[in-house]
């Protein structure tokens, strides 16, 4: 793959027509590696913030070992990719089929479930040939919890009530050879109290079902740096997450667990767009809602920006995109806020796309095509680069109390 030093080098070597993904390997590995060192249990990477084999290999050699598949297409593409990965199929409502070949053909032994139906869904598909059930599950009852600290809101498809928790947690203990509960806040969750918050909802789930516990997995949620969501940093939520669990009414032995998507993969991918044309403050870029800006178009995500052009006006002024569709739905409304000469020709990049970014491109109108090329810069922001708040010393940190 292709090696520049930074966006403003891949424009001048092309200036391409159609959008380019930069990849930052050494981005990726960094968050990886935090993780891996400081998360205090086992990090299981969200498979589907980011498939890229590229990415999985990078996060793979930095530590991680464990992968949150979502699929059984997520299943195959793990396992070929990293033979020897631990997967954990994590979607709470999965189709028989796929939970069959994922336990028979690529050792999968990892599931959640949030119903006594996909309970009975599990046992059956895992049965061998002589009709005798499996006797080698990890199963994780998913808790509903809320998701009111979050920017993007996982409380209303997945997890089961308090109120059905502990019929759930008594017959999943007994088929399983470990038990787990887990749950997820939502994504790019804004304070560390949302994991306090949930893991309460966990410890009544655990009193009134009187089960032993052997995981409880946090979940995702962990946020990444974008314009206008600071976070505090990563360090305060793993401190809060690691006192509350550590008063749970668990197994000596109980594992803790938690599933970064986000906070892995941000930072791997940014975006060079070309400006087709300038309409007042509105510019026609070569990407958009049907592309790697999903999520810009359709929940009014801002993702830092920066023209690719020295000597452009030290003026800035607030735009938004529509993206080459003939969609009017493929629109952005930002504000994204940019030097105010900017014009046709122009290109710009647009960071922190790694997750949910290349991920979510589709076809649609043709434009489909991009590069990829790999830069050796620093992302636009960062939770890891060591120049946030010392957390030692955050005045944001929340205290139990």
């Amino acid at each position: 793959m292709l090696q520049h030093p930074d966006a403003l080098a891949v424009v001048g070597a092309s200036a391409p027509d159609q959008p380019v993904i930069l990849n930052r390997p050494h981005a990726a590995a960094r968050a990886a590696r935090f993780f891996v060192e400081k998360f205090p249990g086992r990090s299981l990477y969200a498979v589907k913030a980011n498939p890229s084999p590229d990415l999985l290999r990078v996060l793979w050699d930095a530590g991680v070992r464990y992968f949150d598949v979502a699929s059984i297409a997520e299943v195959r593409l793990v396992r070929a990719t990293l033979p020897e990965a631990t997967l954990c199929f994590m979607h709470p409502v999965k189709t028989p089929s796929a939970i069959a070949e994922a336990y028979k053909v690529h050792g999968v032994r990892t599931y959640s479930l949030d119903t006594l139906e996909e309970l009975e869904k599990i046992k059956a598909a895992t049965v061998d040939a002589d009709g005798n059930p499996a006797t080698d599950l990890t199963l994780c009852v998913r808790l509903r919890v809320s998701s009111e600290y979050s920017e993007l809101s996982l409380a209303s498809k997945f997890g089961c009530d308090l109120t059905d928790a502990p019929e759930l947690l008594q017959a999943t203990r007994q088929v399983a050879d470990a038990l787990g509960v887990c749950f997820h806040v939502g994504s790019q969750s804004m304070s560390p109290f949302a994991y306090v918050q949930a893991l309460e909802r966990v410890r009544a789930a655990i009193v009134e079902a009187s089960v032993l516990v052997d995981v409880v997995d946090v979940g995702g949620g962990f946020p990444s740096v974008y314009p206008g969501m600071e976070p505090p940093p990563l360090e305060d939520y793993f401190s809060l997450i690691d006192r509350t669990y550590e008063s749970l009414p668990i197994s000596y032995s109980a594992e803790l667990w938690c599933e970064p998507g986000r906070a892995l993969s941000a930072e791997y991918n940014s975006l060079i767009v070309r400006v087709e044309r300038r309409r007042g403050n509105e510019l026609y870029i070569n990407d958009g809602a049907y592309g790697s800006l999903f999520d810009a178009a359709h929940v009014a995500w801002r993702f830092p920006v920066r023209l690719l052009r020295n000597g452009a006006s030290e003026e800035v002024e607030a735009f938004s995109f529509y993206g080459p569709t003939c969609d009017d739905m493929d629109y952005m409304e930002g504000p994204f806020e940019l030097p105010s000469d900017i014009k046709a020709g122009d290109f710009i990049e647009i960071g922190m796309l790694g997750a949910y970014g290349a991920a979510m491109k589709t076809a649609f109108n043709g434009f489909d095509a991009a590069d990829v090329i790999n830069v050796s810069d620093e992302p636009m922001a960062s939770q890891y680069r060591g120049d946030r708040n010392d957390p030692r010393v955050s005045d944001n940190v929340v205290a139990l109390r």
